[in-house]
């Protein structure tokens, strides 16, 4: 079976409460509860992990090497600056997607910059939860396409 890493950086495990404006108010689990469901629809696993450290997120994906067809990760703060996270993805060797809940591009300028967009297949943001959605709907069928 297709087995996809659902990744989130920096802050993400405080969603709901943290700028409803920009991030909605839907908490990590509520979304991570909806994507399981969907994942259950595509026939697809999901297993997912949060940290606030770059380097926790580094060894998760390390650790789950030959086991996954796939990755969607929101990387939050890390989208600026995590090149270890960077080389982490690129040495999985599986797509990626980046996802974000903002449209990081109409926000301040340094949050329009990502060093993990040129390993990416491609990039969702700026429908909040619904990010997460897409990117798993692509990601199955990309996955299940190999």
């Amino acid at each position: 079976m297709v087995k996809i890493l659902i990744l989130n950086g920096p802050n993400l495990n405080v969603l709901g409460r943290r700028s409803p404006g920009h991030y909605g108010t839907k908490t990590l689990d509520e979304i991570n509860h909806a994507l399981t469901v969907q994942a259950q629809g595509l026939k697809v696993d999901v297993d997912f992990f949060q940290s606030n450290l770059e380097g926790e997120i580094v060894t998760c994906i390390q650790e789950h090497w030959g086991d996954i067809q796939g990755i969607i990760i929101n990387p939050g703060a890390l989208t600026m600056y995590g090149y270890s996270l960077k080389d982490a993805l690129i040495d999985a060797s599986v797509p990626v997607i980046e996802v974000h809940l903002s449209n990081i591009h109409a926000r301040e300028e340094f949050r329009r910059h990502s060093v993990i967009s040129d390993v990416a297949r491609g990039q969702i943001a700026g429908f909040g939860w619904r990010s997460y959605t897409a990117a798993l709907d692509i990601i199955a069928e990309i996955a299940q396409e190999n």
